[in-house]
């Protein structure tokens, strides 16, 4: 019996280097990279091209220091932390617990918002294809994401009842091979476009202000790019959530480390070839949605959104079983001897037995349904991503990690060490408050522009 179980008395964990890289580039290869074409042609060539290997290295740098403090007080052989929140309790205390579990749980939730948007635009951009296909490209083929958004939303009511993170190892392997699928596939159709000298002039300072494009509207713009960047890097709300499925020997953090170097190397490369390609097949023209600009070959571009919406299928779950998790911990510890909450009831189906709580089906059904519902109000591509990537970056990717390091090694306060770090702290926090702030206001604008939930494509 020794050999099933760790020392934390859990079932043992057999993850892997290989496993966790996995699980790292399904939530980083997702969503964000279809914006950052766009983001590159807000900021141009030099800054654009900066700002993605400084956010990239910055992320390496931080979620290393966050591996080390997965065991506390000792790197090696400390107890555990299960969650991103716990680690933060105990380095931090608990008034950044507090802060930290807000931050996390409201970015952990707005994030399958924006999942629900990206597959939604996706499927609707398929019915657009065959529906030009069919009728002509004269034919007015606009429709409304709303049908889009409520089919994925149903198939999520039943994938939210996998019971936890554990169990959808083979959901994130597909999602994983899909997301190399449709960037791939950006990829290539953005070099056709420039191997044929069909593609667009662009600047080393970006989209051009004139007559489309205001001065004050290019600000906004290329703050809110910031966070189209910064959500592309972040996978720091289910850092933990990977560590604790990797086996102990050897150690957790060395394991880590290694899968956050290859998953960020991955990631830096392939972004900055569907970022620069993008950019140099569509110039100022750069949509938000980089598979939003390509209408033929039809058959390539619908298996690329086809990916996209599996991607986003598995992607949802990563992010949402964490936030399930932590709901229903805190329901166990509220009400330890309630059936409805606690009790599982065994259900014979097919020849299969599935363990049905009454509590879980009937809470993640509503989170299902509300998120789908905020998807369809405000179906917002471009500045849900940014918002999300604004919101976590500078706090989850940068301050708390650093927070945790400075505790764990004991740094002194107005060392050089302790200035450089803070000097760091406050440069990635001020980026993520100007980019949260030109999101909600792009936002705004688009809710003034559009009917609520009557946006079509």
């Amino acid at each position: 019996m020794d050999l099933e179980v760790d020392d934390d008395g859990r079932l043992k964990r057999t993850g892997n280097v290989l496993t966790a890289t996995t699980h790292i580039i399904t939530v980083v290869i997702g969503a964000g990279v279809l914006a950052l074409a766009w983001a590159m042609a807000q900021l141009g060539w030099i800054a654009g091209i900066f700002s993605v290997l400084l956010f990239a290295s910055i992320s390496l740098f931080t979620y290393n220091l966050v591996a080390d403090c997965y065991r506390f007080p000792d790197p090696i052989n400390g107890k555990r932390n299960y969650t991103y929140m716990q680690a933060v309790k105990v380095y931090l205390g608990g008034r950044m617990h507090v802060i930290c579990g807000i931050i996390v749980y409201a970015k952990l939730a707005g994030i399958t918002v924006g999942y629900t948007i990206t597959s939604s635009t996706s499927l609707a951009a398929i019915g657009k294809s065959i529906c030009l296909r069919s009728k002509g490209h004269q034919a007015n083929c606009r429709s409304s994401y709303n049908p889009y958004m409520i089919g994925f939303g149903t198939l999520q009511l039943f994938l939210s009842q996998i019971p936890n993170f554990h169990t959808l190892t083979w959901l994130s392997s597909i999602a994983a091979i899909t997301s190399f699928g449709y960037v791939l596939i950006a990829i290539g159709l953005c070099f056709s476009i420039l191997i044929s000298g069909k593609g667009a002039s662009t600047s080393i300072f970006g989209t051009k202000v004139g007559p489309e494009l205001s001065a004050a509207d290019k600000i906004w713009r290329t703050c809110s790019s910031f966070g189209n960047i910064a959500l592309a890097c972040n996978y720091a709300t289910v850092i933990y959530d990977i560590m604790d499925t990797l086996r102990s020997t050897p150690s957790e953090s060395k394991q880590m480390k290694k899968a956050n170097l290859t998953g960020l190397s991955t990631m830096t490369m392939i972004f900055l070839l569907c970022s620069c390609l993008g950019y140099a097949a569509f110039g100022d023209k750069t949509p938000g949605n980089i598979f939003a600009g390509f209408s033929e070959p039809y058959w390539l571009v619908a298996i690329g959104d086809i990916c996209i919406v599996i991607h986003m299928v598995g992607a949802y779950q990563v992010m949402a079983q964490p936030f399930f998790r932590v709901i229903e911990i805190g329901a166990n510890i509220m009400w330890p001897d309630s059936n409805f909450i606690n009790k599982d009831y065994q259900i014979s189906m097919c020849k299969t037995t599935i363990a049905v709580n009454l509590f879980r089906l009937i809470w993640r059904t509503i989170f299902v349904i509300i998120a789908t519902i905020l998807a369809m109000a405000m179906p917002f591509f471009n500045e849900v991503l940014s918002l999300l990537g604004a919101l976590g970056f500078g706090p989850l990717v940068v301050f708390f990690p650093i927070q945790m390091h400075i505790s764990q090694k004991s740094i002194r306060i107005l060392t050089f060490k302790w200035c450089a770090f803070q000097l760091l702290n406050c440069l990635c926090l001020f980026v993520s408050l100007v980019a949260a702030v030109a999101s909600v206001h792009q936002i705004s604008q688009n809710l003034h522009k559009f009917k609520i939930f009557g946006y079509k494509n």
